[in-house]
């Protein structure tokens, strides 16, 4: 995979926090602290990872977004770079710009943020990136080769929850696991990333008669709907782990979570915070994926947990 993490030192780090949660704030640390020592060896072979990330239009939540990643970036050791274009641009020029980023062997990552205002359409748009330098993992080609088990660039928050659980030594394999959701961005590649991993999977949508039936019987749960505490806490087997992508901003300004937090931190064994969880680990692994294209690029296997501290 070219770039291999310490998920020992990962463990060691999130068990320092004694508590119910994962804790995805303490393990976004960690976790880039591991990415800033691969940069820096990298920077000894005079190789500096490169980010361009694209904007279109001045969505206020995509540029909290964008900046975040390009301080992500400058923490660890990536070069950033942004194209940011008006609203009213033109499919010709964004496809343009995507196609120069494309060619440019300097550039190892394009990210192009979403939503595009309503006159882009995003599907071609991201069948225009490389392959190869897609680091949200949404090309189809990454897509597929996910399906075959082989994928070298995964969609980031899905491979973030894996992390997640990993470094929490969660056990997956013969798991009884239900995703609620089947987007294409978290639920039918976590999915794919839980089977991998030797779970027992079912998928769960608007359509599932008796939802509850299925989160009772889970050893697993993740869910990504954005419907706020959609999950009830009784609903949960008792011991189960929980792990809630949703995030939805309320009327009293407040963030709420696909699941009813505090009666469901009361039977789980384990759940993830909102926020505080899975969103921390989103922008971690995008600058995981652009390291690992790096090394990719220039035939570096890294080895994290055989380097030791």
């Amino acid at each position: 995979m070219f770039l291999e993490l310490d998920f020992d030192a990962l463990h060691a780090r999130v068990q320092e926090h004694e508590s119910n949660l994962l804790d995805g704030r303490v393990l976004k640390h960690a976790l880039l602290e591991q990415l800033g020592r691969a940069t820096a060896i990298l920077a000894e072979r005079g190789i500096t990872p490169k980010l361009a990330v694209i904007q279109v239009g001045d969505d206020p939540a995509s540029s909290i977004y964008v900046r975040n990643k390009m301080r992500a970036c400058a923490r660890i050791g990536i070069d950033s770079l942004e194209h940011r274009f008006p609203a009213d641009t033109s499919a010709q020029t964004l496809h343009a710009c995507l196609h120069a980023l494309n060619q440019d062997e300097s550039v190892h990552g394009v990210l192009l943020q979403l939503p595009l205002p309503a006159h882009l359409d995003p599907s071609q748009a991201i069948l225009l990136i490389d392959p190869d330098k897609d680091v949200d993992g949404y090309h189809p080609d990454n897509l597929g080769r996910l399906m075959a088990w082989r994928g070298t660039l995964e969609p980031c928050t899905p491979r973030g929850i894996m992390t997640l659980l990993h470094a929490y030594r969660v056990p997956l394999q013969g798991t009884r696991a239900v995703v609620v959701g089947r987007s294409m961005t978290v639920g039918r590649p976590m999915a794919q990333m839980l089977m991998r991993a030797n779970a027992t999977v079912t998928t769960c949508h608007r359509h599932t008669r008796a939802l509850h039936e299925h989160i009772a019987a889970a050893q697993l749960v993740v869910v990504a709907v954005g419907v706020p505490e959609l999950i009830k806490g009784e609903w949960l087997a008792p011991g189960s782990v929980v792990v809630d992508v949703g995030i939805t901003r309320l009327e009293d300004g407040s963030l709420s979570g696909d699941v009813e937090f505090e009666a469901a931190r009361q039977r789980a064994s384990l759940i993830t915070p909102v926020p505080g969880g899975v969103g921390q680990l989103t922008v971690a692994t995008l600058m995981e994926n652009t390291v690992r294209v790096a090394c990719k690029a220039n035939h570096i296997h890294i080895d994290l947990a055989a380097l030791g501290n």
